[in-house]
């Protein structure tokens, strides 16, 4: 699952698997041939259900013998072709179901409950209190751990653009200086460094 994935250890795995053309698969149970050259193949058309799609084909020779195709569909679900769009048949009711923004904001207004009350009343309905707060703690820390990591890592971001890493020399600047705070323009530049992310 991706919660589990080591992140500091993918450039490590991606490295292993380039060299040795060999993949490592069922928690390193199995292995298979992945070569360089087509092991991998980013396409630029859309699928034909969801943009965000992964194909996997498995070969013995020039046989293929598996194939199927995954779509990440937002909110960190992944569902396979077979179950895309179909509602779970274990689907368990909530005390304001919606399907849209409009009919969570028609729920708010006859209840009174804030959007984030709401919310947390069908989360009680699938989780336990402590459940839900635990979740939201390991979220936390999740980001909390990212955050970090941009703040103290040096260099280039991952992928073929090169783009420099700028968070750590901002936050040194915020720091180390003192004259920032009363220094209007610093701020200003700051701000504008802030705003050419979003």
């Amino acid at each position: 699952m991706p919660d589990t994935v080591d992140i500091d250890g993918i450039p490590g795995f991606i490295r292993d698997v380039e060299q040795r053309q060999r993949l490592m698969l069922a928690s390193g149970l199995h292995e298979v041939d992945f070569p360089r050259d087509g092991g991998m193949v980013f396409r630029s058309d859309n699928m034909p259900l969801h943009e965000n799609a992964m194909q996997i084909h498995a070969f013995a020779g020039d046989k293929q013998i598996y194939s199927k195709t995954y779509y990440s569909i937002g909110g960190g679900f992944i569902v396979d072709e077979e179950h895309f769009g179909k509602a779970e048949s274990n689907e368990i009711s909530v005390p304001y179901p919606f399907h849209s923004a409009s009919e969570m904001l028609a729920h708010c207004h006859a209840t009174g409950l804030s959007l984030s009350g709401m919310v947390m009343q069908n989360e009680l309905a699938l989780h336990s209190k402590q459940e839900i707060e635990a979740y939201f703690g390991n979220v936390w820390q999740t980001m909390r751990a990212c955050i970090d990591r941009g703040l103290n890592t040096e260099g280039v971001l991952p992928g073929p653009l090169r783009v420099p890493r700028r968070a750590s020399a901002l936050r040194r600047l915020l720091v180390s200086s003192d004259k920032l705070s009363s220094d209007p323009m610093k701020r200003d530049r700051l701000g504008q460094h802030v705003l050419r992310w979003r």
